[in-house]
């Protein structure tokens, strides 16, 4: 799967049509105030591109889960405030999605001129891709642009729906995701390190048994690493383990053994006797395994320098979920360490939207890393092998 066999915002001719662009405005909101812009900024290479061509651009997007009704608490008039800011124009927000509002906006629109549509999850039908709403959706339009990579996993009215009725093309945000992660899986600078953590293995399943047959060397860590750790008879305490996938879990070890893939689990662990942060804190080994009555919550101090040291010197990094309850800060230091050890390596580095690239971006190390997905879900199934429905509409070259 690579970006380069769709159709992009420049393959067509923009000139005085309205552009419908999807959008990923799913921005987090404070009290009505937007407390991180990232995906608003990520997103205006592709609106300045459609505005510098004289297109008039329509914007939608999701905010938050409004289950198919109006609340003014989803309003996207914060995101509507910010992008005027950011673009130095006023961009009109239309009081509803296909209403008379929207048609009223987008018929009376100039070149260079954008304006935003209302919350599309304000309509039942929008995740229900229903074929009515996905045309009036496309009535307002003459092309479509979908550059929304976090709801690309998503066959949805706003981002797959309308591709049936329209001209459908990517934006500059979709290119980047899928031609970085694409390149990345088809033909990594060798050794290829993937770093996968997050609490369940059945999550991961196909990431993992995508990447087996790409990787060099497979980092495991957060809970997921627990349910590995009993299947081989370990003692792990209390912590979080899904006994129904020991089978699973004994036979991916086998085939990353089978494929010559580098398989790393942690050699110790931060425990706590409860899941609360100011729980009793101890470090077990894997000799011993862990106590009763506690469980882990982070790899440890060892398998810190195990997991730096087989980062050090990748060509290539995936890092997909955090290593520990990273959001605690007496378990945020595997994470942490996982973090700079990836920084530091000088490797393409990809992070996989989520959890992750919340604790690369909150510790600062942003900058240092080659590409920071803008989605959690769809980066995963991407990394899967997936077709993403949102990709999958868009036109062919």
């Amino acid at each position: 799967m690579n970006a380069l066999n769709k159709k992009t915002i420049e393959d067509i001719d923009v000139s005085g049509k309205r552009v419908l662009v999807r959008c990923d405005f799913n921005v987090p909101l404070k009290d009505g105030v937007i407390t991180n812009d990232k995906r608003i900024v990520s997103s205006l290479p592709t609106i300045r591109y459609l505005l510098d061509h004289h297109a008039k651009v329509i914007l939608c997007s999701h905010l938050g889960r409004p289950k198919g009704e109006f609340k003014p608490e989803f309003s996207m008039a914060p995101v509507a405030k910010r992008l005027s800011e950011l673009l130095g124009f006023e961009v009109k927000l239309a009081k509803d999605v296909v209403g008379e509002s929207a048609k009223e906006l987008a018929a009376n629109m100039k070149e260079g001129e954008a304006i935003l549509l209302e919350n599309v999850r304000f309509h039942a039908e929008e995740t229900k891709n229903d074929p009515g709403f996905s045309k009036a959706l496309a009535s307002l339009a003459d092309v479509y642009v979908n550059d929304a990579f976090g709801t690309a996993h998503r066959a949805h009215s706003s981002t797959a729906g309308v591709a049936d009725y329209l001209p459908a093309v990517c934006g500059y945000l979709i290119q980047k995701e899928i031609s970085v992660m694409g390149t990345a899986l088809a033909d990594p600078k060798r050794p290829f390190v993937a770093i996968l953590g997050g609490a369940k293995v059945s999550d991961k399943i196909g990431v993992i048994e995508n990447l087996l047959g790409k990787v060099d060397t497979l980092i495991i860590g957060g809970a997921m690493a627990y349910t590995f750790k009993a299947a081989s008879g370990e003692a792990i305490g209390t912590s979080l383990c899904e006994r129904d996938k020991f089978d699973l879990a004994n036979n991916i070890v086998k085939q990353a053994a089978e494929k010559g893939v580098r398989f790393l689990l942690p050699l110790d662990s931060r425990c706590g006797d409860q899941y609360a942060p100011d729980c009793n804190m101890l470090i077990a080994n894997v000799e011993e395994g862990i106590p009763d009555g506690y469980m882990g919550l982070d790899i440890g101090p060892r398998t810190e320098e195990l997991y730096a040291d087989a980062i050090k010197g990748a060509g290539t990094v995936i890092w997909n979920g955090p290593m520990g309850v990273s959001e605690w800060d007496r378990f945020a230091a595997g994470t942490i360490a996982v973090a700079k050890a990836v920084a530091e390596s000088g490797a393409i580095s990809i992070i996989g939207g989520g959890d992750s690239a919340a604790a690369v971006e909150k510790l600062g190390f942003g900058d240092k890393m080659t590409h920071i997905s803008t989605g959690g879900g769809a980066s995963l199934e991407f990394l899967e092998g997936l077709e993403l429905p949102g990709i999958a509409a868009l036109n062919d070259k």
